[in-house]
Parts: structure tokens; sequence; C-alpha cells
């Protein structure tokens, strides 16, 4: 029931995992722009120092006036930091190298965890998804997306110590949950670079399955070279090469997710 009530006024989804290299930000690109692709309006919020997003969404971070950073330490206008990309329909707050001190300077505001969720309260009605590319800690940034989030994606590479560092993130989110942000709900599990030649992931997909059931995305990102080759370009996989694997899984994942919350 949950997953239905919030999509009237768009639907805030968090795609953390501490662990890095995982395929979070690649999963934050494809997902947004393939959401964009069935019809429906995104935001990406790009909340890593890294601003891979942002790059991997043509968005040039030198040339950039206004991030997420101005956002949360000048109070910026959130409507004031937004890109359009190249793909109708979906927006982009980028990121800059900056934010890495901004949850040093964030120390002295009050409500400090609750910044992105007071910037994003104005535009959430004007997006059917907003989705927040986490950094791969489990600082106050990542602490402030969560507790602006209705749901979390967590992505889970298919190699060996998949699961380590999850049980922290799932502490993490439960302590969230009952301190900062009561409607916190895991949107899935999702299993990415998944190869079906090897033996291991398929052991590992077993192995999240039996953990945490229904809760593991039907759809697995397998690996695909130009899914890799895409953020090179400044461009989702879907206008890179629309035909490849990736291109495929992360639609499937869109229109999963799409009916999830239908």
């Amino acid at each position: 029931m949950h997953r239905f009530l919030n999509i009237y006024m768009g639907k805030i989804i968090a795609l953390a995992n501490q662990k890095g290299g995982v395929g979070k930000t690649t999963t934050t690109i494809n997902l947004a722009a393939s959401l964009a692709t069935l019809e429906k309006t995104v935001l990406v919020i790009d909340a890593d120092p890294q601003a891979n997003a942002s790059s991997g969404l043509g968005v040039n971070t030198k040339d950039v006036d206004s991030s997420l950073y101005e956002c949360i330490i000048d109070h910026v206008d959130i409507r004031d930091a937004m890109y359009v990309t190249d793909i109708e329909g979906l927006d982009i707050i980028p990121s800059h190298v900056d934010l890495v001190g901004a949850e040093i300077e964030m120390l002295n505001i009050e409500h400090r965890e609750q910044v992105l969720k007071k910037m994003l309260e104005p535009i959430k009605k004007d997006y059917d998804y907003i989705l927040i590319d986490c950094s791969p800690s489990l600082g106050l940034i990542t602490v402030n997306a969560l507790t602006a989030a209705d749901s979390v994606i967590i992505p889970v590479q298919c190699e060996y110590f998949a699961l380590e560092g999850i049980s922290k993130l799932l502490n993490t989110i439960r302590i969230i949950k009952s301190k900062l942000n009561p409607r916190l709900e895991i949107e899935g599990f999702l299993l990415t670079m998944y190869d079906s030649r090897l033996r291991l992931a398929r052991q590992i997909y077993d192995e999240v399955k039996r953990h945490f059931q229904e809760l593991v995305f039907k759809t697995v990102i397998q690996r695909n070279v130009k899914l890799s080759e895409s953020p090179s370009h400044g461009l989702p996989v879907i206008l890179y090469d629309a035909d490849c694997t990736g291109s495929k899984n992360y639609l499937a994942l869109a229109k999963e997710i799409i009916n999830n919350n239908s």
C-alpha cells in the first residue's frame, strides 16, 4: 500500500550502498533515462561529490554555476540549480567537488539531517520520480538523501563480498526510519554486473534472493560493454545504443518500478 500513496506527489528514490563500484551511478543515470523514455518526468539529484551522474548525463561540471552544494550551503533556490538533459522530461541538479566539504559546513545547521527534504518539498509535485545518487559513504549527505526519500534502491554487484556492508546499510536505514523518516521503505535490491556464464554470479543471485526474497527486483542488470562506454560520451545507454543489453535491462527495470508503484 505504501508504494501507492506517494506517486501522485512524485516519488523520491535514493540509490544507496556505501560499497563503491556496485553500479549506483550507472543505475541512477540509466533508470532515469528509461523512466523518461516511458514518458515519466524525472529529476536526478547528484549527491556524490565525484559528480559522475552529472557528467554521465552531459553536464560539464566546470560550467555549472549552481550545484547541490550551493543549494545546501548558500540556500540557492533548487530551481536555479536545475539543468535540462538531452532526454525530454529528464532534469538534473548536478554535483560539484565542493560537496566534499559540505558535511562539515552543515554541522552548524539546525535539523541538518532534513535540509534536502525541505529543499525538495516545493518541487516534489513537479516530477513523477526524483532519483538521488548517493555517494559511497553513510555520511551526512547520504543521511539527508535517506531522510528525504520515500524508498531506497540498493544495487548489489554480483561478486565475492557482495553482501559485505549491506547489514551496515540496513542498520542505517532502520535508524533513519525510526528517528527521522518513518515512511522510508526498501524499493528493492538490484543485482548489477551479472554474468550468467559465471557460476559465482548465479550463486550470489540465489544468496541475495534467499536473504531478501520479494525485495529483490526481477530485473537483473547484466555486464555490458556499451553500458560501461556510454558515460564517457555523456550519454545514458539508451541514447548511446538503444538495442544493447544494458538498454533493455534498464528499460525492464523502469517498467518494473512503474508497475510496482501503480
